[in-house]
């Protein structure tokens, strides 16, 4: 399979309740991670990565950020006269609901019909992982699977019709449970799906008309038997975003060196957009330690691991240690914080002590001054 044969659909507002503040004036993709870049980062470069030319985003609300992230698709070479990125936003006055895949899909086929490719690889933007994706498209042909489901295994996320896959050793899908109760590991899908334009145009169609809303139930789960659906494990480090917990502990696992270099290979970088800032500026009396600090930062305080997004400043005598401190945040001189996140443009006034837990964080929202 060619890769420009593969028609990219990336969902941005997936999940997006999950992360409940945070993403109350902005999509799960255009989320903050790692000191520079966002969700979305990920499924648009593991899809350029391997080859494919054309992608869709879908945007039901709250896109503004988005759009000014995302752009033309430059910072992914995908600000093309032909294919490239096209934004998919909302056709009706009214939000779409994020989790109905089916009422999503729908509203932009024509977007997918009209696509010269011949194939349509679905993904999530709550998904981290450096995959690639062209193995996925091999592993497709070879099996001459009608869906591919990419799947992890370990434990399962707390998402809504989060599927769990039986699969046997040819690696075929022999049974999908949803929203299954369990805290043993399993093999969950990954939301990342593969399929023929053609099977999914007429799956899509058939949803619609028995007025079926769940991607997962109504169209894998009842097809299960009559289609030949396989299975392709994700390799890769990974990690899932299914709350404000797991965000928070997705960003900590990069301060670990072999987890930022599974996820930031130089040979299939992560492309984001730029910003042009300086070097980051360190006082005389700050002191930093395992923490990841992008530029633009000035610190003069105190950082233990902990991850600095662009252009945050840490005051004299500021202490921040196992905390999230997003674009232009401020914290004043003497102040505290211990398992914070704080969200962009905030401020944190002199000598104030903010502390939450690893297993609970406390999130300071955008803008706020404490």
């Amino acid at each position: 399979m060619m890769p420009k044969n593969v028609l990219g659909i990336v969902y941005s507002n997936s999940f997006d309740s999950s992360l409940g503040a945070l993403t109350a004036r902005r999509t799960m993709g255009s989320v903050p991670f790692g000191g520079r870049y966002r969700l979305i980062d990920f499924p648009l470069s593991n899809l350029v990565n391997c080859g494919v030319t054309k992608v869709g985003v879908i945007a039901n609300s709250n896109f503004r950020s988005l759009m000014d992230h995302v752009g033309s698709g430059r910072p992914w070479d995908l600000s093309r006269k032909v294919d490239g990125l096209t934004m998919l936003p909302p056709f009706t006055p009214t939000a779409v609901d994020a989790n109905n895949r089916i009422d999503s899909l729908s509203r932009i086929m024509e977007f997918i019909s009209h696509s010269k490719q011949e194939y349509v690889l679905l993904m999530d933007s709550n998904f981290i992982c450096n995959m690639d994706c062209s193995k996925l498209f091999d592993f497709h042909s070879k099996k001459n699977a009608d869906i591919t489901l990419a799947y992890c295994t370990g434990t399962l996320p707390k998402l809504q019709n989060q599927a769990v896959l039986e699969v046997d050793e040819d690696s075929k899908i022999t049974n999908i449970g949803i929203d299954v109760k369990t805290s043993a590991d399993v093999n969950y899908s990954a939301n990342v799906i593969l399929v023929r334009k053609a099977l999914l145009e007429r799956l899509i169609g058939d949803a619609e008309s028995y007025a079926y809303t769940s991607f997962e139930k109504d169209i894998l789960q009842k097809n299960v038997s009559t289609l030949n659906i396989y299975g392709y494990k994700v390799e890769e480090w990974n990690y899932t975003i299914d709350s404000m917990n797991t965000y928070f502990e997705a960003n900590m696992e990069l301060l670990k060196k072999e987890n930022r270099k599974a996820l930031f290979n130089e040979d299939t970088p992560v492309y984001t957009k730029v910003r042009n800032d300086m070097p980051v500026v360190y006082g005389i009396s700050s002191n930093c330690k395992n923490s990841l600090i992008a530029d633009g930062c000035l610190i003069e305080g105190t950082v233990k691991n902990s991850i600095i997004f662009r252009g945050a400043r840490v005051a004299k005598g500021a202490v921040v240690e196992n905390s999230i401190l997003m674009q232009d945040a401020f914290v004043g001189e003497d102040a505290k914080l211990n398992c914070v996140i704080m969200d962009k443009n905030t401020v944190i006034t002199p000598k104030k002590v903010l502390s939450g837990d690893k297993s609970y964080p406390l999130f300071v929202g955008k803008e706020i001054v404490i």
